[in-house]
């Protein structure tokens, strides 16, 4: 530890001293601390190279952002880079890579909410254990140590589930080639089948399966730049209904009374990312632009195209306070109807809007905007020692922040809003909240909230990164 803190001191004396910028050129990389991960999945995630020529006054930069570069891969839990030795005379640089690897195979039983979220289960559910999956998912989320994912997972319960995906990142020796595969069946006895007053609708049938899904899909990653990707996507999907919803209940769920949904999609995704911190940013902003096809003239049950984009800021105002931004939108360029299940916007995955957890707002088009204050309260590691057996998890960087929150957006349903008050008019929510970032990448938020109507409660969010 003197040792190298002596030579920084002695590479900034010399620096300061000197009237013309200087620059180092980067002669030796090594790695500590990484049992599982390639050396080279790790050198692919920096922003510097052996024989690379930098200017010193750039060069503090550029080791803290390859610090943040690594960590927002998810493989770790800590990151230190370093000078671990600098020649004067030739003006060269040995710099040290430090790693604390994270735990990474989660071969756990499987214990899940059905509904939505936390919150609706609670409120309009009653808690009710019916409405819970269980089964085993094993996930690896560094397989051969090249960041490549392997998922697993048998559910039954409220949902019989069987799926295999597998994700890798590159295959080619530049590193900028990758693909993933993913093959899902789903079966339910019970099926949401309607949305009445922004909720909600249920029908179930107990000795039989009314809605079962099948999906296989199959993508190519090209990743040109540390912060950039292209993707590329071909699913086939094939869902089935109980023909009492499709001819009774609710004819428009695949639209003409169909019982049977059999279609192709391809997708494209562009993402430009230059977040600090990809799990909880404090600095830096996020683009991501998505269209996809549904329907390419093989099959006539589906006929669709959506645009889906997304625009975030953060930027810290103090070493306390900081801003996070994030505007997400959503435009059907196919006018035409569309079928009840592929009409979600607010409520549905990452769709949300502070105050409305306990509802749903279908439609053809979406925008909105979440805006926090953030107030850090709390950064520490919390150190357990032998307490914890996985030496993985011994270490627990800790992160509490005071957030205050405002929400605004609208949806646009041009043919299902009579029976639902919130389509087609001004959304507001927000309150305060506190959010918990545990081991980096580990996100639980607990809020209270407001809506438009002024009803107010507590909700509960959270991201494993599992």
């Amino acid at each position: 530890m003197r040792k190298w803190l002596l030579t920084l001191l002695l590479i900034n004396f010399y620096f300061l001293s000197s009237a013309q910028p200087l620059e180092v050129t980067v002669s030796k990389i090594t790695i500590e601390g990484n049992q599982k991960t390639k050396d080279f999945t790790i050198l692919r995630e920096i922003n510097f190279r052996i024989q690379d020529t930098i200017d010193t006054e750039e060069l503090s930069s550029r080791l803290k952002e390859s610090e943040l570069l690594l960590m927002n891969t998810g493989l770790f839990n800590q990151v230190k880079i370093y000078f671990q030795n600098w020649i004067a005379e030739t003006s060269e640089v040995h710099i040290h890579i430090m790693v604390r690897e994270a735990w990474y195979i989660y071969p756990i039983p499987l214990f899940e909410l059905a509904d939505r979220n936390f919150n609706v289960w609670w409120v309009d559910q009653k808690r009710s254990l019916e409405r819970t999956n269980y089964g085993i998912n094993f996930s690896h989320i560094n397989f051969s140590g090249r960041a490549d994912r392997l998922e697993l997972v048998t559910k039954f319960g409220y949902t019989r589930n069987f799926s295999i995906k597998y994700l890798l990142p590159y295959f080619n020796n530049k590193q900028s080639l990758g693909f993933l595969m993913d093959v899902s069946y789903f079966q339910n006895k019970e099926v949401n089948y309607l949305t009445l007053n922004n909720k909600q609708q249920f029908f179930k049938e107990d000795d039989r399966f009314v809605y079962q899904r099948f999906k296989a899909r199959a993508g190519l990653r090209f990743r040109p730049g540390l912060r950039q990707w292209h993707e590329l996507e071909v699913s086939y999907n094939q869902n089935k209904l109980s023909d009492v919803v499709a001819n009774d209940l609710n004819p428009e769920f695949f639209l003409n009374g169909s019982d049977f949904q059999r279609f192709f999609s391809l997708m494209y995704r562009f993402t430009s990312d230059f977040r600090d911190r990809r799990f909880y940013p404090l600095n830096g902003h996020f683009f991501e632009a998505e269209i996809e096809k549904d329907g390419l003239g093989i099959m006539n049950s589906r006929n669709g195209l959506t645009l889906k984009a997304e625009y975030s800021k953060f930027w810290s105002l103090s070493e306390k306070w900081s801003i996070a931004l994030i505007n997400r939108g959503k435009l059907s360029l196919q006018r035409g109807r569309q079928p009840y299940n592929d009409n979600r916007s607010i409520g549905f995955e990452k769709n949300n809007i502070r105050g409305y957890e306990l509802y749903i707002i279908d439609g053809m088009d979406m925008a909105y905007t979440k805006s926090s204050l953030r107030f850090n309260l709390i950064n520490k590691t919390v150190t357990f020692g032998k307490l914890i057996p996985i030496p993985a998890f011994r270490y627990m960087p800790l992160k509490i922040y005071l957030a205050f929150n405002n929400d605004i957006g609208i949806v646009n349903s041009p043919y299902r809003s009579i029976q639902n008050p919130f389509n087609n008019r001004f959304l507001w929510g927000g309150g305060i909240g506190l959010d918990f970032v545990l081991y980096n990448d580990k996100v639980f938020s607990l809020e209270y909230s407001f809506n438009h109507l002024f009803e107010r409660g507590l909700f509960i969010h959270f991201n494993f990164n599992i």
